[in-house]
């Protein structure tokens, strides 16, 4: 039994994809990573599967976060920010031709 309960968008190449499916005869719940682009489309490595004996555990400690706690703070944007810029410049060099 395999059922797809949803996806969120990771970005323009991937999705992160929760299922319900049963893994060697056991009953579990799959978050994993699906990739689609001109080399490979499917399924990655990355993800986790979370047994149905744990689950109840799982979804206690994810309903424990409350939605203030995930706002983001100013300093986390900037951080972000920071980020963007390091991964732009990083680019930036790669498009520089070796001589």
């Amino acid at each position: 039994m395999e059922k797809d309960i949803g996806k969120i968008k990771k970005n323009d190449t991937s999705d992160i994809v929760i299922r319900v499916d049963d893994f060697g005869g056991q009953r579990g719940l799959t978050i994993r990573e699906f990739v689609t682009s001109d080399r490979y489309t499917g399924f990655t490595k990355a993800g986790v599967r979370i047994s149905a004996e744990n689950f109840p555990k799982f979804k206690e400690m994810v309903n424990s976060v409350s939605e203030e706690e995930m706002k983001e703070t100013p300093e986390q944007s900037k951080d972000q920010e920071t980020l963007d810029e390091k991964k732009d410049s990083k680019k930036s060099d790669e498009d520089m031709p070796d001589y």
